[in-house]
């Protein structure tokens, strides 16, 4: 009879097949990462390809990016209403699609459509990839795996403009820029065919229900933030720009007003603000937005610096990023496995004070060396920027979500990428006022190489004084404790509910 009760009460026995369902989330990740970048390196050949502006080339890039944070809090609540699997799925596939299309693309418009497309199937596909983590392993495993995911994301930040250069350079078939999105094709049906068979399908225990009235407003905040600093400076700044700025900041009181109200009329809300109670994921969610506004910056002007700007070839631009992929290759996983358990939140603050050195150290040699910097300058700085970035990403990502309940994974891990896309994109919007503005003056005799040292090293002032920001942003968060030891909270309580989350009906 014991014997039998102590059976009942024994946790499932792990999914069996949560190593290959994880190579094959894994996998997807690295998909969207790479795309998030590996355009950067092509852009001049984009550029001269189909003709296009500057102001094309900000929503060839920022198109994607902001798809994709627009989508990705209505992409993790689908996943807990409908199923991760199968929203996974038809993220994959219609990634595979939109990646055909943006290969066969003649033209601007054609392209940047496709890369909206393309960010409107990642944000289906990538929140289903943590909360499927979170729910397929058990606790005593999801440090190990969100090392390698940490891992997975600093490789394939930097891998995208190595294999972007790698297959612009090559002109495969004559095709110039195309391959790098004609790649995606095999390893994106692969994906499908072999997650078909190895994934398990989960959902939230509770009824929930989409929060439609929250999409729009979510939307409509981003949308009123992002489009006028992506465009407003192409059309010198009119009045509306500033009105759309301003406003942003009045639909973000009006989402969390009316997110609050739901919640307190036990409805199902977009994004569930009780979350925010919990210092990890609070103080997590602040890091990497600035984080990745830094970045975004630091990844798009680099690119158009050395190209456009010093006359690099894409693989020579691309090369220099090697020593950046190796370091936080290397430093990703041992970093949630070894050193945050003995040193907690010290590990963050050391690696953003390696990657502000990093950033003053590139920003030395480009206003010191000007059109004579080597690529062994260039390596050096890299290389100091990814052991910072290697120390970083893959604490931060699993402190965000450590202590978030089940029941809410999707939901969280929604969160989560979505701030690092949401950042991401207003970096890129950040570089009309932080990168082209400063060839601006050029104007009637066309930017020489001196105009983009000064832009870039204006640029990568804004970076510095991102990283200093995230420096003191850390700061913040406990010093030690579940957040960065990395103890399993606790389960769900039998009901189903949560004591961090408010019921949802």
């Amino acid at each position: 009879m014991s014997s039998a009760l102590d059976e009942a009460a024994a946790p499932p026995a792990p999914d069996p097949h949560r190593w290959r369902a994880l190579a094959v989330l894994l996998t997807a990740s690295f998909l969207d990462l790479i795309d998030s970048t590996i355009v950067n390196i092509a852009l001049p050949k984009i550029r001269a390809d189909i003709d296009a502006s500057f102001a094309d080339i900000q929503w060839i890039t920022g198109g994607y990016t902001l798809t994709f944070a627009i989508g990705l809090i209505t992409g993790g609540r689908l996943g807990d209403i409908f199923g991760r699997k199968r929203l996974f799925l038809i993220g994959v596939g219609g990634f595979t699609i939109a990646s055909a299309l943006c290969a066969v693309a003649g033209g601007p418009e054609m392209l940047i459509t496709a890369r909206v497309l393309q960010g409107a199937m990642a944000s289906l596909m990538v929140p289903q990839v943590l909360s499927i983590i979170h729910v397929t392993f058990p606790a005593e495993e999801r440090g190990k795996v969100f090392g390698m995911v940490g891992a997975i994301f600093g490789i394939g930040a930097v891998a995208g403009p190595l294999i972007g250069a790698v297959l612009t350079e090559w002109n495969l078939f004559g095709l110039e820029w195309r391959p790098i999105f004609l790649i995606n094709l095999p390893i994106g049906i692969a994906g499908v065919l072999i997650g078909l068979r190895v994934i398990n399908d989960s959902r939230a225990t509770d009824a929930l229900r989409l929060d439609l009235v929250g999409v729009f407003l979510a939307a409509a905040t981003m949308l009123a933030l992002l489009y006028p600093l992506t465009q407003g400076r192409e059309l010198g700044w009119p009045a509306w720009s500033f009105g759309c700025l301003a406003g942003s900041l009045v639909l973000v009181v009006v989402f969390v007003l009316y997110q609050r109200s739901r919640l307190r009329q036990g409805k199902s809300a977009l994004v569930e603000l009780p979350l925010f109670r919990l210092k990890s994921f609070a103080g997590g969610i602040a890091l990497q937005l600035t984080f990745s506004v830094s970045f975004g910056i630091f990844g798009l002007v680099g690119a158009l610096y050395l190209q456009i700007g010093l006359g690099w070839s894409p693989l020579r631009a691309g090369l220099v990023t090697i020593p950046l992929s190796i370091a936080v290759a290397l430093l990703a996983g041992r970093s949630i496995k070894s050193f945050v358990p003995k040193y907690g939140r010290k590990v963050l603050q050391a690696g953003t004070l390696i990657m502000l050195v990093g950033a003053l150290l590139y920003l030395w040699e480009a206003r010191h060396f000007g059109t004579d910097i080597q690529a062994w300058h260039v390596l050096l700085a890299m290389a100091v920027v990814g052991v910072g970035m290697g120390l970083i990403v893959a604490p931060l990502s699993s402190a965000i979500l450590s202590e978030v309940p089940f029941s809410h994974a999707g939901s969280a891990s929604g969160l989560v990428t979505t701030t690092m896309q949401l950042g991401t994109a207003i970096g890129l919007g950040l570089t009309s006022l932080s990168f082209f503005r400063g060839l601006d003056g050029s104007v009637g005799r066309g930017p020489t190489a001196d105009d983009y040292v000064d832009a870039f090293s204006t640029s990568l002032w804004w970076v510095v004084a991102g990283f200093a920001i995230v420096f003191l942003l850390v700061f913040a968060l406990p010093k030690n404790g579940g957040v960065f030891t990395f103890t399993p909270p606790p389960e769900e309580e039998a009901d189903g509910e949560s004591a961090a989350a408010a019921p949802a009906h």
